[in-house]
């Protein structure tokens, strides 16, 4: 049984910084598509790249979990006594919990009205985080259930289904307008590909290269359109110690240094 670390006890020393300057946070929170997703130019592997000197991207991605294990830890993720609180927070949870319901009641299944419900109290604690807080829930992703390996049970009926994704997708679609809150419909994004079975999952669940991409260029999306004050998109933030200096490169006119803080790498791609 979890024990959260309140309820252990354990004391904590003053709060200090491990590093400066101080950078707006952005939280990754989910499963296994948050925890993986630093890997094979995932998709926070390609926000960390664009916030660079920005924000710092901050992994807490856990394989496996559905949104009954996130309601467990939501305090000690996300403490409301924190000395800094996030500047954005990206969540992800629900194609864990639309799997098939075992009939010990063990496993990752939940109920989708339960569902819905521990979805709402985690946008109501973040919510109360503070007034700058930022959120984006990442509906589920549809699979590609030919690539599953093993995904039946005992009487050959399939554990993970595109329609169940599609269903809690839409369940967490419409809890976000509901309570005002930014949602990627991540389901219908990834589909718009025709090829997209043959080439945005490693295993009919989990993203490829291809697949990461269409999931960033959807936040990047989002963040760029949002009329958030200030502005979250990667373009529009300041750039830590982006001052012009003579320690800069030296220009082609042998006179004067280059800024090069602000030149995208590789030069020839446009995340816009």
């Amino acid at each position: 049984m979890y024990i959260s670390e309140r309820e252990r006890g354990r004391e904590q020393g003053p709060k200090r910084k491990m590093v400066g300057p101080k950078r707006p946070q952005f939280v990754l929170f989910g499963s296994s598509i948050v925890q993986h997703s630093f890997y094979d130019q995932g998709w926070a592997a390609i926000l960390s790249h664009l916030y660079a000197r920005k924000a710092d991207i901050i992994l807490r991605g856990y394989a496996g979990w559905n949104s009954r294990r996130a309601l467990q830890v939501l305090d000690d993720i996300f403490p409301k006594n924190a000395h800094e609180q996030p500047s954005l927070v990206i969540v992800y949870f629900g194609g864990n919990d639309s799997v098939l319901v075992h009939p010990s009641g063990l496993g990752q299944h939940v109920p989708l009205q339960e569902y819905i419900q521990n979805m709402t109290k985690i946008a109501i604690h973040l919510k109360s985080l503070s007034k700058k807080t930022r959120i984006i829930f990442l509906g589920a992703p549809p699979v590609n259930e030919a690539q599953i390996l093993g995904n039946s049970d005992l009487l050959g009926r399939p554990l993970r289904t595109n329609e169940s994704c599609r269903i809690y997708s839409e369940a967490c679609l419409e809890l976000c307008r509901e309570m005002n809150l930014k949602a990627i419909d991540i389901w219908s994004a990834i589909q718009k590909r025709k090829d997209w079975r043959d080439v945005c999952f490693n295993d009919g669940i989990h993203l490829t290269a291809e697949g990461s991409e269409i999931v960033a260029r959807e936040i990047l999306k989002v963040l760029k359109e949002a009329e958030w004050e200030p502005s979250l998109h990667w373009k529009s933030m300041p750039i830590e110690f982006g001052e012009d200096s003579p320690y800069d490169p030296v220009a082609a006119d042998g006179k004067t240094t280059k800024n090069v803080s602000r030149e995208p790498f590789p030069e020839n791609l446009d995340w816009d």
